[in-house]
C-alpha cells in the first residue's frame, strides 16, 4: 500500500512538474513577445521622431523674462530688552491670503515610453566621469554617433537614428536611470548629471548637446530641440516658472532652455510618446559623496552651552549653486516652499540635533520653540541678499549653515526646518513684502499674534525679530498685506 501511494505520489508530482514546466514555458513566451512589442514601438516612436526632426522646425518667439524677485530689503529688528518680559497680547491677524498648497509631497518620477532592454556589450566601452564630485560609469560607446556636421534638420536626424539604433545606446539610459535611482537625483540633478556624461564623451558642443537631449528624452522627459544660429540647444519642459531665463510656452507647459540662448529660436515643436514635465521640486537628499566643509561653530549669547559644530558636504553646495529659482505656476509663494520642504542632510543632522534636543528635552513646546528660534535668530548672521548676490536667493537649511551670511528668509526656512523635524508641529511661512517670516501651529493653547488658517491657529514665530519669543510680530510690518503658505 505502501508502495502504491509512493507510485501515485510521484505520478502527480511529475504531471505537476509537466505542468508547470509547460507554464513556465508559456509565460517565458509571453514575456518575450511583450519584451519585443515594447522595443518595436519605441523603435518606431524613435524612428518617426527622426522624421519630425528632419522637416518640422519653424521660428518662435520667447516669452519675456521674468527676473527673480527684489523686494526692498526690511533689516532685521531687535527687541528692547525692556519689552521682552511684558506680556504677549493674544491677537488674530487679518492676512492679505493664504496660498493654497499646491507642491506635492510625492512626485513620480518620469520613466522610458517602454521598458530598456540591456544588450550584450563584448567590450568594455564604459566612460568614468564625474558629477558634483562624485565618481559615475556609465557604458556607452562614443562611436553610437558621428560627428554632428550642423543642426540642420537632416544632420539632427541622422544622428537621432544613430542614436537609437538598436544596442548603440540602450545600455547607457539603463545604467543612467540606475544611477538616478540608486542616488536619489531629482530631475534637476539627473539632467546635469547627464550633461557631465556628454561633456565627458564629446567635449561642449553640439554632439554633447544631443547626446544629453536624447538621453533624456528616452529618461520620459519633456524636451524639444532647437537651433540657436548653428547651435543646438535643449528646451526642458516643465510645470514650474524659472526666473531670470527666457522660455517658450509649448503645449501649455514652459521650455526653458538649458543653455543661454538668444531671444529667438527655430525650434522642433514635436512631442514624443508618453513625455513628462521636469520637476524641480526635491523630496529626499542627493547621495553625493561627501566632501566635507571646515567645522563652524554656531552659539547663541543667551545660550552659550547650546554651542554646535557643523560640516556640510560641498558637493550638496556646488549642486544647490546650479539650482533654478522657480515657483510652480503663477504661485509665488511656492519658491519658498520648495527649499522649506527639502529635507536636512542626514550628516548635518547628526551633527545639529541631538545638542539642540538636549537643550529642549522635557521642555513644554512653546518653551522649546522659543529656544530655537532664539537660536536662530543669534547665532546665525545676518547679510542682505542684494548685497551678496545682486538679487533675491533662497537658501536650503545646509546653505544656511554654509555661508558666512544669511536674510530673513533663510532664517525663516531653517527655523521652519528645526520646528517640524524637532518638535513634530506644522508650520508655515508668512511673507510681508520685502520679508519673511513664520507660524507653528501648536497643539496646546499659545497666547500671541495668531492667524487663522483652516480653524487651527498658527502663531507668528520670527527669526529676524531679534530677542522676541514666539507669538511676537516684527513692528511696522502690515498683516493685510502677508501672503500665508503652509509647509509639508
Amino acid at each position: 500500500m505502501r508502495y502504491f501511494l509512493l507510485a501515485c505520489m510521484l505520478t502527480a508530482a511529475l504531471a505537476c512538474s509537466a505542468q508547470n514546466k509547460s507554464m513556465r514555458d508559456a509565460y517565458e513566451e509571453f514575456r518575450q513577445q511583450k519584451k519585443q512589442e515594447y522595443a518595436d514601438f519605441r523603435a518606431r516612436a524613435n524612428s518617426r521622431y527622426a522624421e519630425f526632426l528632419r522637416e518640422s522646425w519653424r521660428k518662435f518667439q520667447a516669452m519675456p523674462v521674468t527676473p527673480v524677485p527684489k523686494d526692498d530689503d526690511v533689516p532685521p529688528v531687535v527687541m528692547p530688552d525692556e519689552d521682552r518680559d511684558k506680556p504677549i497680547d493674544d491677537r488674530e491677524l487679518t492676512v492679505k491670503e493664504v496660498v493654497p498648497k499646491v507642491v506635492p509631497k510625492v512626485v513620480p518620477q518620469p520613466q522610458p515610453v517602454s521598458p530598456i532592454e540591456e544588450t550584450p556589450q563584448p567590450v568594455d566601452n564604459s566612460v568614468a566621469f564625474s558629477y558634483c564630485g562624485t565618481p559615475m560609469k556609465v557604458r556607452l560607446d562614443a562611436r553610437a554617433m558621428n560627428a554632428l556636421p550642423s543642426c540642420s534638420g537632416a544632420d539632427v536626424s541622422t544622428a537621432w537614428s544613430e542614436l537609437s539604433a538598436r544596442g548603440a545606446t540602450e545600455n547607457a539610459i539603463s545604467d543612467c536611470l540606475k544611477l538616478r535611482d540608486e542616488l536619489s537625483l531629482n530631475d534637476w540633478a539627473y539632467l546635469n548629471m547627464l550633461d557631465s556624461l556628454a561633456q565627458k564623451v564629446y567635449g561642449k558642443g553640439n554632439e554633447a548637446t544631443m547626446l544629453t537631449a536624447y538621453i533624456f528624452c528616452q529618461s520620459g522627459y519633456k524636451m524639444r530641440l532647437g537651433n540657436d544660429n548653428g547651435k543646438l540647444v535643449m528646451l526642458i519642459g516643465t510645470r514650474h516658472l524659472v526666473y531670470g531665463r527666457p522660455y517658450y510656452v509649448l503645449d501649455g507647459y514652459n521650455f526653458f532652455p538649458f543653455d543661454n540662448v538668444s531671444d529667438d529660436l527655430v525650434l522642433c515643436d514635436t512631442a514624443f510618446p508618453e513625455e513628462k514635465p521636469m520637476s524641480l521640486l526635491m523630496t529626499r537628499q542627493p547621495r553625493f559623496a561627501c566632501n566635507a566643509t571646515p567645522e563652524r561653530e554656531f552659539v547663541s549669547a543667551d545660550m552659550p552651552q547650546m554651542k554646535v559644530k557643523v560640516s556640510v558636504n560641498r558637493n550638496l553646495i556646488d549642486f544647490y549653486n546650479t539650482y533654478p529659482t522657480s515657483m510652480l505656476g503663477d504661485n509665488f509663494m511656492t519658491r519658498w516652499a520648495m527649499y522649506a520642504d527639502m529635507p536636512l542632510d542626514e550628516r548635518v543632522k547628526q551633527q545639529l540635533y541631538p545638542v539642540l534636543r538636549d537643550n529642549i528635552k522635557g521642555l513644554p513646546k512653546i518653551d522649546a520653540a522659543n529656544v530655537l528660534i532664539n537660536f536662530v535668530q543669534k547665532a546665525l548672521v545676518y547679510g542682505n541678499d542684494n548685497d551678496m548676490w545682486g538679487e533675491d536667493r533662497a537658501f536650503f537649511a545646509e546653505e544656511t549653515l554654509f555661508y558666512d551670511f544669511c536674510d530673513c528668509e533663510d532664517h525663516a526656512i531653517l527655523f521652519t526646518r528645526l520646528v517640524r523635524d524637532l518638535l513634530g508641529l506644522k508650520t508655515a511661512l508668512v511673507y510681508y513684502p520685502g520679508h519673511l517670516a513664520s507660524a507653528v501651529c501648536f497643539d496646546a493653547d499659545v497666547p500671541g499674534d495668531y492667524i487663522n488658517i483652516d480653524g487651527k491657529r498658527f502663531v507668528i514665530a520670527d527669526p529676524t525679530f531679534i530677542g522676541a519669543d514666539v507669538g511676537r510680530s516684527m513692528p511696522d510690518v502690515d498683516n493685510a498685506t502677508a501672503s500665508v503658505i503652509v509647509l509639508d
